[in-house]
């Protein structure tokens, strides 16, 4: 789990490391499948985690994996694509949702993520074991043809949710028992087979141990990310008010429980920028929790260096406003300070930050993951940007 696997040196496509670590499967594309007919012996999901239209995402905290399937441009029907992704997909949830005996013909999957190093631009990281669906996720959920406009032109995908299971080792005689066609036997990770045999999930939770993020934490990990929150950051650099309503909507975009009540004015705004409420109950019998947010549009960086820090100052003021039994949302589109962070955490201040990278994160995961898609959303929904004048945000 977690190790990388490290390809030739350079980045040529016969130095990657997948196919000699798997044998039998092929060295391209997501799907690397071993085993021939419809029914394979295992899978192998490959993500590169870059794709700004297909955001394949393995959720640490439940073990949930979401992976796009292999029908990315228009022109195709659903399941007719080369490499056959969309049809294994299309089978293995069909078995996961038939009959009970036939969990034991749906081939392990084996999750790795590109993982360049300084010696090999082929190397990858092993980030699991999956089984097909998640627990509590019904048969009309797991697995979802998704419609996307390329060019003018639509077309349909999988959207496909798996589970990492908690297996830290995969041992190489397992491997050769797959190969043999002895998938279940003395070999066998225990929770895999638990999974075949009831259904049920034991998904590797791992709870983060990571209470402070570092600066390059909190700044987008792609080009394509640093250049959406730079778009960003133009659009409002000179209306930190006009910012606040768009901060507002990123806290909504993360989660639909938030409900924004007010976009408070800057004059009499009280150390906050938006009030709101977190619905923590049923929607027929609604429990809330208050909130306050702040949005501060700082200068972002591409690394540590040069960016606009949110310090102490501001960071104290969002905490001064919060009343009993509220928490604060503090936005920005650079990063907070060390001395900040550390200061609310140790004090265990109920406060949640969203920095440039989150933002960058809940923009591609909404769809807004191109700079003109986001350029026109923000010209239609916030055109207090650019020109408006400048605030105390």
């Amino acid at each position: 789990m977690d190790a990388v696997y490290e390809g030739s040196p350079g980045s040529q496509l016969s130095g990657e490391a997948l196919s000699r670590l798997m044998p039998g499967i092929g060295n391209l594309g997501g799907f690397r499948a071993a085993g021939r007919g419809e029914d394979k012996k295992l899978v192998v999901l490959y993500t590169s985690g870059e794709d700004r239209d297909w955001p394949d995402r393995l959720d640490l905290n439940t073990g949930q994996f979401v992976y796009y399937g292999d029908n990315k441009t228009p022109g195709h029907e659903l399941h007719d694509t080369a490499p056959g992704g969309n049809r294994i997909l299309r089978r293995v949830f069909d078995l996961l949702h038939s009959d009970v005996s036939q969990r034991s013909r749906i081939p392990p999957f084996f999750v790795f993520q590109k993982y360049p190093t300084p010696v090999s631009g082929r190397s990858v990281q092993f980030k699991g074991l999956a089984a097909p669906g998640f627990s509590g996720l019904s048969a009309t959920s797991d697995l979802v043809a998704v419609w996307k406009t390329t060019g003018g032109h639509r077309f349909q995908n999988y959207r496909a949710v798996f589970t990492v299971l908690d297996v830290p080792v995969v041992s190489r005689a397992w491997l050769q028992d797959i190969a043999a066609g002895q998938a279940l036997g003395p070999t066998t990770p225990t929770a895999w087979m638990d999974w075949v045999h009831s259904g049920a999930y034991r998904a590797l939770a791992s709870e983060s141990t990571t209470v402070i993020r570092s600066q390059d934490q909190q700044l987008p990990d792609t080009p394509i990310k640093r250049e959406l929150l730079g778009v960003v950051y133009e659009h409002f650099k000179e209306a930190p008010i006009a910012f606040e309503a768009f901060a507002a909507r990123i806290f909504q975009m993360h989660d639909q429980r938030v409900i924004i009540d007010e976009i408070t004015r800057a004059s009499v705004d009280g150390g906050r920028d938006a009030v709101g409420r977190y619905l923590l109950g049923l929607s027929d019998d609604p429990v809330y929790a208050e909130f306050s947010l702040e949005a501060k549009c700082y200068r972002p960086a591409s690394n540590g260096e040069g960016a606009s820090t949110v310090g102490v100052r501001e960071v104290s003021r969002l905490i001064s406003r919060i009343k009993h039994r509220q928490f604060g949302v503090l936005v920005t589109t650079s990063i907070v300070g060390r001395q900040a962070y550390e200061e609310v955490r140790e004090d265990k201040h109920p406060i949640i930050f969203f920095s440039g990278k989150d933002i960058a994160d809940i923009l591609t995961s909404n769809g807004f993951n191109t700079r003109e898609l986001l350029s026109a959303l923000l010209q239609r929904e916030f055109p207090g940007g650019k020109h408006a004048g400048s605030g105390s945000g």
